[in-house]
């Protein structure tokens, strides 16, 4: 795959006409006699190759006058896998809008972000998406509008605000534009299914581009759970989420085509954001068959992918906690990792109610914590020192750690900071930042599958080794992680 696909158009109508379910989310369809944009896995029988034309985006195809398929259902594919694959202002812009930035703060204040001015970002997004920032919070205002109309009995008016919409009047017109369907049409076509579960709760899917390996996925943050803020219940992994309105409680369950995922939340005007968090912390917008292609090229690992490819990078739904939680496992086990998590959140923690129980608290904010009276650390002391540190940085805003994040730059100031060597920094900027090429060379697990599998295993040689894995040299960290008997590696029992 590669930047701009959308440009290849012979290559964009072979995907079409074989229904290739691996490009969705990489283009959209535009038929030009219908004037309906689908995805390229549509079920109906393909347009005519001069009928059709390719957007890279859902928001440049309504900008172009096209509405939604009812069929395939576009606006629901999983999202580009560039979006975590890049580092450029382009990829970090399209993190931050699906986190809602634009919403909340407007297009000056995901400029502000990114420290560029609002016209270098709007043209750089029209010359590769086709649309600018607000026509692509539009279209993700749509899709979760959409969510809520077939997914939930709210009242019209409730789920125009909780959609980001600012009035009554621009709900209705966008739902109409985009879905060529009034919001009412809309919920009654909807399926109608008994979700279950708890009541106020949010039931939906999460699509991903198959293969999915579930096992170290969800065994990783089962087996690191801190208790209180997250736990393995019935096949499913339940945390709590701090979000900008409110907070929330997921419960994420791997299924074959699909992750169920059932949401509790405080304020709905979050649903967008809660929904791309999980997403991004279950890798769900990855493209597995490209990442394995690659790391197949490799003899020594080319027996691990084909034994259970599809393996993601577990990363996180809060970039602050992660990397307080990596100092907290600096050369312990996982248990007292965990133990010292626990310790923190009973302590300084906001109480949440769960109405299933077992959940109790929100992960301590790094204010919070910079708060806390260091000589209460049950750690050593130059541990301790290291934690303070990294808390006061991130209270105070000299450390941001976000969607945002300019990787390169993030990890100098990470290691500048005392007590981060690179396993610290490098494990912050694969699961917190979402770097796909991080690569532990330091971690004594890839150091013993390293031997075990003949590769190098000194750091220097094994990094050298290694950049035949590149860019995708975190996914070959979960390949080597696999080869050890560790419950990070199992799904849950």
């Amino acid at each position: 795959m590669q930047m701009g696909m959308h440009t290849d158009t012979e290559r964009c109508v072979r995907a079409v006409q074989s229904k290739d379910a691996r490009f969705d989310g990489w283009f959209f369809t535009a038929v030009l006699t219908t004037r309906i944009y689908c995805r390229p896995s549509c079920p109906v029988v393909p347009p005519k190759p001069e009928n059709m034309v390719f957007h890279p985006s859902a928001a440049a195809c309504q900008q172009a006058g096209f509405r939604a398929c009812k069929r395939c259902r576009p606006d629901t594919s999983p999202g580009s896998p560039e979006w975590n694959q890049r580092a450029d202002l382009v990829a970090r812009a399209m993190r931050l809008i699906a986190d809602g930035v634009v919403d909340r703060e407007g297009v000056p204040g995901l400029a502000a972000r990114l420290g560029y001015s609002t016209r270098q970002i709007e043209r750089q997004l029209l010359a590769e998406l086709g649309a600018g920032p607000l026509a692509l919070a539009r279209a993700q205002r749509a899709q979760t509008a959409r969510l809520l109309i077939e997914t939930t009995p709210l009242p019209m008016a409730q789920i125009a605000f909780a959609a980001g919409f600012s009035s009554i009047r621009t709900f209705n017109d966008t739902v109409r534009e985009v879905f060529a369907l009034s919001p009412s049409e809309l919920r009654t076509r909807a399926p109608k299914t008994s979700t279950g579960g708890t009541a106020g709760a949010l039931t939906l899917r999460l699509p991903f581009r198959a293969p999915l390996n579930p096992d170290n996925l969800f065994g990783h943050l089962a087996a690191t759970a801190v208790p209180g803020v997250e736990e393995w219940r019935d096949g499913a992994y339940r945390r709590t989420l701090r979000l900008p309105y409110g907070h929330g409680i997921v419960a994420l369950t791997p299924n074959p085509d699909h992750i169920a995922c059932r949401l509790t939340l405080s304020d709905l005007r979050d649903l967008t954001v809660a929904i791309s968090r999980c997403r991004r912390m279950l890798d769900l917008d990855a493209d597995p068959v490209a990442i394995d292609d690659q790391l197949r090229t490799d003899p020594v690992l080319a027996p691990l992918v084909d034994k259970a490819p599809g393996r993601r990078v577990p990363r996180t739904v809060d970039e602050a906690e992660f990397a307080v939680r990596a100092v907290l496992g600096q050369q312990v086990s996982t248990a007292a990792a965990r133990t010292h998590a626990a310790r923190l959140v009973t302590a300084h923690g906001d109480p949440v109610d769960d109405p299933e129980g077992g959940l109790t608290h929100l992960f301590p904010s790094p204010e919070a914590l910079a708060e806390a009276d260091p000589e209460s650390l049950a750690m050593p002391r130059t541990r301790r020192a290291t934690f303070t540190t990294l808390v006061r940085r991130l209270a105070d805003g000299s450390l941001q750690l976000g969607v945002e994040s300019d990787w390169p730059q993030t990890r100098a100031q990470l290691l500048a900071l005392p007590g981060f060597g690179p396993w610290t920094a490098d494990v912050i900027a694969m699961r917190a930042l979402g770097d796909p090429d991080a690569f532990l060379a330091t971690d004594l697990g890839i150091r013993r599958a390293a031997r075990e599998l003949g590769l190098p295993s000194t750091p220097a040689a094994l990094t050298a080794r290694a950049a035949a894995w590149r860019p995708w040299r975190a996914y070959a960290v979960q390949y080597l992680w696999a080869t050890d008997s560790h419950p990070i590696n199992f799904l849950p029992v």
